[in-house]
């Protein structure tokens, strides 16, 4: 644990991106505290939350300093604040390119047509014509592709031999496909890390604390 950290604050909302987050301070074993945003209840859309992230969007951590957003950028911060952790490669070694490759991958490519797929609002309609949902899913389904074949290359991990907070943050996406037409998990090597990482008993006490009940092993 760092020396003088303050214990954590997670503006979160159950099985949305701040999962990742979540799951992590679970990991670190890090003392902190939940403040449920209910999305039901517009809580994303006050005032109080909006001159926290003006973004409106969940994560978002308060370090006892400061209030950091996005999903990405807070694994990234909090896999470097607790290096003993092992959730990062060591800063300039290949497997650490390779760990930030894949980080940006998943945010820049997954995690906005995820957003659209869940959103059709965001694009203005209220459901999707046939061929756009067809077209977000395909490319949703590329990404698995990618993913896979990179695996079977490079693998069993992300960064290969050890886990790192990048696959932590791949499980969480992999679990927001479990309703779509083709799983992340028919890909035999994402299956692969999702059963590892989900046996892990961080992954269990996530579970209970968000009220989750799908996609639990």
């Amino acid at each position: 644990m760092v020396k003088g950290c303050a214990m954590y604050k997670l503006y979160y909302s159950p099985g949305s991106a701040s999962l990742v987050v979540h799951w992590l301070l679970l990991e670190l074993n890090e003392p902190f505290t939940l403040h449920h945003i209910d999305f039901a209840s517009n809580d994303q859309k006050s005032a109080e939350f909006i001159a926290i992230n003006p973004s409106g969007q969940v994560p978002v951590l308060f370090d006892g300093e400061r209030y950091l957003c996005e999903s990405a950028a807070i694994v990234l911060y909090l896999a470097e604040r607790h290096p003993q952790a092992g959730l990062a490669p060591q800063p300039g070694s290949a497997e650490r390119a390779q760990f930030l490759q894949w980080l940006m991958y998943l945010t820049n490519q997954l995690a906005p047509t995820f957003r659209l797929w869940f959103y059709p609002p965001d694009l203005g309609m209220d459901a999707y014509p046939p061929a756009t949902k067809f077209a977000l899913q395909h490319k949703i389904e590329r990404c698995w592709d990618r993913l896979e074949l990179h695996l079977s290359q490079n693998g069993p991990w992300l960064t290969g031999e050890q886990p790192t907070a990048a696959d932590f943050l791949l499980t969480m996406y992999m679990r927001w496909s479990r309703n779509m037409p083709s799983s992340a998990l028919a890909w035999p090597r994402l299956k692969w890390i999702a059963d590892q990482l989900r046996q892990r008993p961080s992954w269990q006490q996530l579970n209970q604390s968000e009220g989750l009940t799908e996609w639990l092993n």
